[in-house]
């Protein structure tokens, strides 16, 4: 299993000095809106990925007129403390783990793993592809460290190719026997990425459409289509026949970051023809889907972090929600409310006993 029961903030977004204890298992988070309880998740959130959900600045992580943060984390994994300390100061940014400072940040993904659902998320299905490749590659990486390695050197790779486009129009030199170097390493690592994308596609639909049909409380077929350009011809083969337009263009125009999904409810496209309702229902039924992969992977649950979940759900998928995170399935659980009636009365028909911290501030 794996718990926190301590978090420590300094500096970080609203928090000046902060420190919460967790007791239970399942954690309501409440106060007004704007009082700091999203932060809160996002701190938890920045334990495990070394990153902030909402946000790719540290500025803005950081408390106005501060030069920087810093997050402290105990928590027991599989009955092992562990202590994961977090911090950005003047831009530089440190992570360690029990006093063991990581030379790469890319090794600590997966080993404490999260799910985040927050109202944000319905870009990954009326959004562009970037949202549904972000979302793919990070449920991918706490699974598959090789998986990191690969898309990580993938996209400095991409840069450097981009890059060497570009000044090439400028100056007007042939480097194409650089660019053939360019190509081979993209071959070598986006291939194993479209491969685990591909593969992971086609046994997580089915637990998308099991949790599709509980959330929704009906069946209605749900669909995950892969896009990739690598399905279609031989990847040297694309780099090599897209290069004079890549010149023209100054960019790489195909390979896996230009990958996408469609999601589909009954075959059609599911940010054009669903209602609300069901795209809320898909949207629970993917990330609940995720985390039971996750689970399965580990062979303990991943901490699960519910951002103002009332506000998105009619009271009868409120309901099957709560009745799911309250079984034994799930492990820690942090919700955020600015009610705390609401969710108390939420879970007071299961046998789960609720921690209430109201944020004031």
């Amino acid at each position: 299993m794996l718990y926190i029961n301590k978090i420590s903030l300094v500096q970080f977004k609203n928090y000046t000095q902060e420190t919460f204890t967790f007791h239970n298992r399942v954690v309501g988070i409440t106060g007004r809106n704007g009082a700091g309880k999203t932060n809160l998740l996002d701190a938890i959130y920045y334990l495990c990925f070394t990153r902030s959900y909402f946000t790719r600045s540290e500025s803005q992580n950081t408390q106005y007129q501060t030069n920087g943060f810093r997050i402290e984390g105990v928590l027991d994994k599989n009955k092992q403390a562990e202590k994961i300390v977090c911090t950005v100061k003047e831009g530089k940014k440190e992570i360690s783990l029990n006093d063991d400072k990581y030379d790469r940040f890319s090794r600590h993904i997966g080993q404490f793993p999260a799910v985040m659902i927050a109202p944000d998320d319905a870009e990954i299905i009326l959004g562009g592809s970037e949202e549904r490749r972000k979302w793919l590659d990070s449920l991918l990486s706490q699974l598959y460290p090789d998986y990191l390695d690969h898309l990580i050197v993938y996209q400095k790779i991409l840069v450097q190719r981009n890059s060497l486009l570009k000044n090439m129009a400028a100056t007007g030199q042939n480097q194409d026997s650089l660019l053939d170097v360019f190509d081979l390493q993209l071959v070598m690592h986006g291939i194993p990425v479209y491969e685990t994308r591909r593969a992971f596609l086609q046994t997580f639909i089915p637990k998308v459409q099991q949790l599709y049909d509980y959330i929704a409380g009906t069946h209605e077929i749900v669909n995950i289509q892969y896009q990739c350009t690598l399905q279609e011809e031989d990847y040297a083969v694309q780099l090599n026949n897209a290069r004079y337009r890549d010149m023209q263009l100054q960019r790489t125009t195909t390979g896996i970051h230009r990958d996408d999904l469609l999601f589909l409810l009954d075959d059609h496209l599911m940010k054009a023809s669903a209602s609300q309702g069901q795209r809320k229902s898909f949207l629970f039924a993917l990330k609940l889907a995720q985390f039971e992969v996750i689970r399965q992977h580990k062979h303990f649950p991943p901490l699960l972090l519910l951002d103002d979940v009332f506000e998105k759900l009619d009271q009868e998928r409120v309901t099957r929600l709560i009745a799911l995170v309250a079984s034994d399935n799930y492990g820690q659980v942090f919700i955020t409310d600015t009610h705390a009636a609401r969710l108390q009365q939420a879970f007071q028909g299961t046998e789960t006993e609720i921690q209430l911290i109201a944020i004031s501030s």
